[in-house]
């Protein structure tokens, strides 16, 4: 009887296990209605000590999203930056930008519960003032498709991990009388071979 009784716990016990196991692996994704908030932040600085130049960046990139349903998200989007040149002890060139812009985000593949593959299009808005004594400002607009994947650490929490932009349609205006302006166009038709050249890094947390 002792020995039944034993065993009928320890079925018990496993089949609770393995119910919570499949519950909290449920739970690695996303479904229709939860939000995200996600972000990024790159900080470099060099010393050249021979021509005494020194710089320093900053770029900061928040975003949120709602999932519009269970693989489609769509949000919005910051990003803040700075930069620095002293030469000498001297500053010689500055440089401070903010753009604000909209997102579509597409999930399309899962890699095992935990990896989340999508595909990311939007566009983006800003200004950038560049200049020590005098500054020029710049009006920015940029277009772009990309890829990325999420990885959950827990069903809340993921890293996430830029891979590549695809496409990127860039146009930059100054504020100077005259200017006619410029615009950049890359396609990265090779993107499948570079995916970890330059990816970027961040964090993510689900509600």
């Amino acid at each position: 009887m002792k020995k039944i009784i034993l065993t009928v716990a320890a079925v018990f016990v496993l089949g609770f296990a393995n119910a919570q196991d499949k519950k909290e692996a449920k739970g690695f994704g996303f479904s229709k209605g939860d939000i995200f908030v996600e972000g990024s932040m790159t900080m470099n600085s060099t010393n050249d000590k021979n021509t005494e130049v020194k710089t320093s960046a900053m770029n900061f990139s928040p975003k949120a999203g709602y999932l519009v349903s269970d693989n489609f998200a769509v949000g919005l989007n910051l990003g803040l930056g700075s930069g620095k040149t002293t030469t000498a002890g001297t500053d010689t060139s500055k440089n401070s930008s903010f753009t604000v812009g909209v997102f579509g985000r597409y999930y399309f593949l899962e890699l095992g519960q935990r990896f989340k593959t999508y595909t990311e299009f939007g566009f983006n808005v800003g200004t950038e003032k560049v200049g020590v004594s005098s500054t020029v400002k710049n009006n920015t607009f940029n277009l772009g498709a990309g890829l990325g994947m999420n990885y959950f650490v827990t069903p809340k929490v993921a890293i996430s991990f830029g891979l590549g932009n695809v496409i990127n349609y860039g146009t930059q205006k100054t504020d100077v009388s005259g200017d006619k302006g410029s615009s950049e166009m890359n396609v990265n038709l090779n993107v499948f071979n570079n995916f970890f050249n330059t990816p970027t890094f961040g964090a993510l947390y689900k509600f």
